[in-house]
């Protein structure tokens, strides 16, 4: 039986009492070109070891992962190690040997009692989501955490609770965990209705994974619980104390989070208390992960956890959470950029909403969702009636006492809306929203981030109206995308 976690994980009034919006941080038109991971003459890890909240702009792949090898040093207290191994779906054994991924995050210094989750809302929840809110209901610490990949272990014919409890006894056994399996958190990705292939991690991934343990870098752990994901993504910060917080996350399709999204997993050796850490997460995971969209489909295994060794003292709890949450948001980011077949990355800033920030949240995600919309950005067509349509649509049917006479809307520098009607006379203005829209764009095939320029679209309902406001993130709709997801499970 599925056990309640505390109001302050599943309230999600707790998560809409939160009024502060996600902050647009100001793009670079031009940011520094990588090349070979080198950064304005500099060498590609600078002098602090941590992410800014833009990172720079790289050549190829090797200069991006280059460049995140060098601010990706794990906080004191921690080891990660990963391995492959292969299994034969029950269900599809026809398609015969898959791959499969695990990672281990290991607490080398003895087991956290300081650490927080929040995890999805969806009424199907995976095995592990089950497992990871029984283990923070009972309070108790944790050692190690286990993440697999291929195989999500959702609503399977199978025992899906006992297979993700089989993978952690094999982790507690392997490390001799005091605490034993309780202090495990596992999670799991990938195809949903497949039995977890329990055994094949039991035996040959998770020993493998432990033998590979490594306290240097967390870059290869973020390599391994990608699935569809194009590039890994970890961002990281070094307080003034000394404390270092560093994050990684996966995530690339079925993004339309709630209460948490996808895997992401915060790794701190900054001393701070169970309760803050938890009060911290929910919050930045509302103004981060809650406020972005690839395709509105919400997952069944979404996990955020944060994690303290507690190695360091005398850690600024302000500080900590500021930097917290410039990091989730710049994950929530990265997840937007590398989305299956994204093209080009929307942020939506809604202003002067008349309603809770909350529904201010949910009229962004209605904007970046919308097909029509979608498919205009991805060709670079400032098609600007279907955004209008979006927003109208939306009051209509969630807001329909809410004014609209007052709004104006924006892409890029060009008010494109006001006083009830369009203002785009004149070919100049048609060029200008369409290079906008080009100089925001890459490949959708990459498989590096090549720069970290939006797609910028302002909602502002006018002074007096109302005072919510929100930030939103959202992808465009290109072709890749509709063939990554047809041949989703091969």
């Amino acid at each position: 039986m599925m056990t309640s976690l505390p109001n302050i994980v599943l309230s999600l009034a707790l998560l809409a009492s939160t009024s502060s919006a996600f902050v647009a941080t100001p793009f670079l038109s031009r940011p520094l070109l990588v090349r070979g991971g080198t950064s304005n003459g500099h060498n590609a890890a600078s002098s602090s070891g941590d992410t800014p909240v833009t990172l720079p702009e790289f050549e190829n792949q090797e200069a991006y992962l280059e460049y995140m090898k060098g601010v990706s040093a794990l906080p004191k207290g921690f080891a990660t190690g990963t391995a492959k191994g292969i299994f034969v779906s029950k269900e599809a054994p026809a398609m015969g040997n898959l791959p499969i991924k695990g990672t281990i995050i290991h607490l080398t210094e003895g087991p956290a009692e300081n650490w927080a989750a929040v995890f999805t809302s969806n009424k199907f929840p995976g095995a592990p989501v089950i497992v990871g809110r029984q283990r923070l209901a009972d309070g108790g610490p944790l050692h190690a955490l286990v993440i697999n990949n291929k195989v999500s272990n959702v609503c399977s014919g199978g025992d899906g609770v006992g297979d993700s409890e089989m993978v952690c006894e094999a982790v507690a056994k392997a490390l001799n965990l005091e605490g034993g399996s309780n202090t495990v958190l596992p999670s799991s990705t990938g195809v949903i209705g497949w039995r977890l292939p329990a055994k094949e991690l039991a035996k040959d991934v998770v020993p493998a994974a432990i033998e590979n343990l490594d306290a240097s870098c967390g870059m290869d752990a973020a390599s391994a619980i990608m699935t569809t994901d194009r590039w890994p993504k970890l961002r990281s910060k070094t307080l003034s104390s000394g404390a270092r917080i560093v994050g990684i996350a996966k995530g690339a399709g079925m993004i339309e989070p709630n209460m948490a999204t996808m895997l992401s997993y915060i790794m701190t050796d900054a001393t701070i208390p169970k309760a803050t850490m938890q009060r911290i997460l929910s919050k930045v995971s509302n103004e981060s992960f809650n406020s972005m969209s690839v395709d509105g489909d919400e997952s069944t295994s979404d996990t955020v956890v944060m994690i303290g060794s507690s190695q360091v003292d005398g850690t600024d709890e302000a500080e900590f959470e500021e930097a917290a949450m410039e990091i989730c948001k710049g994950l929530a980011a990265d997840i937007v950029r590398n989305g299956e077949g994204t093209g080009h990355v929307m942020r939506v800033q809604i202003d002067n909403f008349p309603g809770s920030a909350l529904e201010a949240r949910r009229l962004g995600r209605h904007i970046v969702n919308g097909p029509l919309f979608k498919c205009a950005v991805s060709g670079n067509d400032p098609n600007t009636g279907r955004l209008a349509g979006a927003i109208g649509a939306f009051m209509g049917k969630y807001k329909p006492d809410g004014p609209v006479d007052k709004m104006s809307l924006t892409l890029g520098d060009r008010t494109i809306f006001k006083d009830g009607k369009f203002v785009l006379e004149g070919d100049d203005v048609e060029k200008e929203l369409s290079d906008h829209m080009a100089n925001a764009q890459y490949d959708e095939h990459s498989d590096y981030p090549a720069h970290q320029r939006f797609v910028e679209i302002g909602v502002d309902f006018g002074a007096g109206t109302g005072d919510a406001s929100a930030t939103v993130l959202g992808s465009d709709l290109t072709g890749e995308y509709v063939v990554v997801n047809a041949d989703y499970r091969s």
